[in-house]
């Protein structure tokens, strides 16, 4: 058995105190002051611990993330002194997708490294828009002493960016005669990518890349930002190059192990060069999601490109329609279409925007791709509250650019620590051992249109039924 991988996790403290959604209000004035089992010193989350602190200055509480509404405190005070609140700055983060829940969510795995839970459990709907309308079949969850992070068999998170040989030939006496391509693998189907917006400073993208680094994946990076600080995670940096700056940029960065191009008209000639400058280079090409991506992902994969990453908008939606797709439904798309053709094991796909949750991985890999791209979950470990004021050019309140570099990256490898631990939860449930197995999965899943239309097409039709979603 291989070496299992793992993750150093590490409490990385928030410089700011987070923004939490719910807190508890007591009115000190009918405490009795007596009680030998206060309902405070009880509280398994300690945050009642620096309580004199905010009597002896005469402040509120902060709202602190700490609190994980399990409420024990409202309903065990003998005096009735505690009440539930919700923090009115709580409500701001963030946008309708984006929404307060995932950042404060994300904080939390950035702080501690562990998989966040509730004590009031989950409150939100049923079901709703895009990945929310996705379940994860649990049923082989059987030998929960076995499977899952504290179990002992090994589940395989790893996966390929290099492309594979379709078939294998052999000479009469045995030996290969196929030439035969390395194998370049990550342990985790997570590759780093450098946002579009926010404050991008130099220490910023150190933490995102000496990040990538510890946890043997890829950082996306623009080679605009590059400098010779990256020199020395070199070989987990992929550079977007265009056909102006690849030549210099890979001549210049030897260490490079892998570039990606954007697509483009004549994009088999740039292949071609770039096979030639460098045969041993991963080649990933950057491809918009719209309505053409699968008609794009055929052609990529008989021009023999290693990867191809697709982007969604930060929605997680296609472009340039009127009517946009959610990225589940086009990540099928597309692994239908090369299936269909017979190409989709010959390269790998890679998906990003809107990849806002652990269990986004693993429904992007049940329908159908290989690995994700995050981004903006990368900007709310450092503390991120997505208020945009860096993109109006207003001061940010949390000073991101002047961050230690060291801090920032331990909180991105909480982050992915986190998430790694929910995949490997879900796959155990599921009894498949490697990520690659999950692939295109489906049968592993439950979508509430198929459902809904299985359950009351008969009776109201297709129609009447398909516009209830």
């Amino acid at each position: 058995m291989p070496k299992k991988y793992q993750i150093p996790v590490k409490t990385a403290i928030p410089r700011f105190n987070p923004i939490g959604k719910y807190t508890t209000i007591e009115f000190r004035e009918d405490c009795a002051g007596s009680c030998r089992k206060c309902v405070k010193k009880a509280c398994v989350y300690n945050i009642f611990k620096d309580n004199y602190k905010h009597i002896a200055s005469m402040e509120e509480p902060e709202y602190l993330y700490a609190c994980q509404s399990c409420f024990r405190c409202v309903q065990e005070c003998t005096r009735g002194i505690f009440s539930r609140v919700i923090n009115p700055d709580y409500r701001s983060l963030g946008d309708d997708y984006w929404h307060a829940d995932i950042i404060h969510r994300t904080w939390y795995q950035a702080h501690t490294g562990k998989i966040p839970v509730s004590g009031a459990g989950y409150r939100g709907p049923f079901v709703g828009e895009g990945f929310d309308s996705m379940w994860t079949d649990m049923s082989e969850i059987v030998r929960p002493t076995r499977d899952g992070i504290h179990g002992r068999e090994y589940i395989n998170t790893g996966i390929e960016l290099s492309r594979r040989n379709s078939r294998l030939s052999f000479a009469k006496d045995g030996s290969l005669l196929t030439e035969t391509i390395p194998i370049f693998e990550i342990p985790v189907p997570l590759i780093l990518k450098q946002p579009k917006f926010g404050i991008l400073s130099e220490n910023v993208l150190q933490s995102m890349a000496q990040a990538a680094y510890i946890l043997g994946t890829m950082l996306l990076i623009d080679p605009q930002y590059y400098s010779e600080n990256f020199r020395p995670y070199a070989q987990c940096l992929i550079p977007t190059l265009s056909k102006k700056n690849y030549r210099d940029f890979l001549e210049n960065v030897p260490e490079i192990r892998m570039a990606e191009l954007a697509y483009e008209d004549g994009i088999d000639k740039r292949i071609e060069e770039l096979r030639a400058l460098k045969p041993e280079l991963i080649i990933s090409v950057g491809v918009m999601l719209n309505r053409e991506s699968s008609l794009r992902a055929i052609e990529l994969a008989n021009h023999k490109v290693d990867t191809i990453h697709f982007y969604a908008n930060e929605q997680g939606r296609e472009f340039d329609s009127e009517n946009p797709m959610f990225l589940k439904e086009m990540i099928r798309e597309v692994h239908l279409g090369l299936v269909d053709k017979q190409l989709r094991n010959r390269v790998n796909l890679i998906f990003s925007g809107g990849i806002a949750m652990a269990e986004h991985v693993a429904k992007s890999i049940i329908c159908g791709a290989d690995g994700v791209a995050i981004d903006l979950p990368l900007l709310i470990a450092l503390e991120c509250r997505l208020c945009r004021q860096c993109v109006k050019g207003e001061t940010c309140p949390i000073k991101m650019g002047n961050i230690n570099p060291d801090w920032g990256k331990q909180r991105i490898i909480n982050l992915i620590g986190a998430w790694r631990n929910q995949l490997i939860e879900v796959m155990g449930a599921m009894g498949i051992r490697e990520a690659r197995r999950l692939r295109g999965e489906v049968g592993r899943s439950m979508w509430f249109e198929d459902l809904e239309k299985e359950s009351f097409g008969p009776i109201f039709g297709e129609r009447k039924v398909s516009g209830l979603v």
